[in-house]
């Protein structure tokens, strides 16, 4: 088990949490094509490194978190709030 320290409750166990999916993907615009609006829904990249992820803290504050977590080790390197940019560690892609 990892933990995840939520901005607002401190450093919990990730059973708290609930993944919510690739911080990464941007919503397109309303006026995209079907095709845009499939790709943003369903393909999804599978890294094998350091990602942002949203979590929402679900057994705490029900606030939405954005996690960087190595998908292979786990290691959560930073947590912040939706509209922090993510610190990133070096050598990150």
């Amino acid at each position: 088990m990892h933990r995840i320290r939520c901005p607002f409750c401190g450093a919990r166990d990730e059973t708290e949490f609930a993944y919510r999916g690739d911080a990464t993907k941007r919503r397109p615009p309303d006026d995209a094509d079907e095709d845009a609006f499939f790709d943003y829904v369903y393909r999804r990249a599978n890294p094998k490194d350091w990602h942002v992820e949203w979590w929402h803290h679900t057994g705490g504050c029900r606030r939405l978190v954005k996690v960087v977590r190595h998908t292979v080790t786990h290691e959560v390197h930073w947590t912040g709030w939706p509209d922090q940019p993510p610190s990133l560690p070096d050598g990150a892609p």
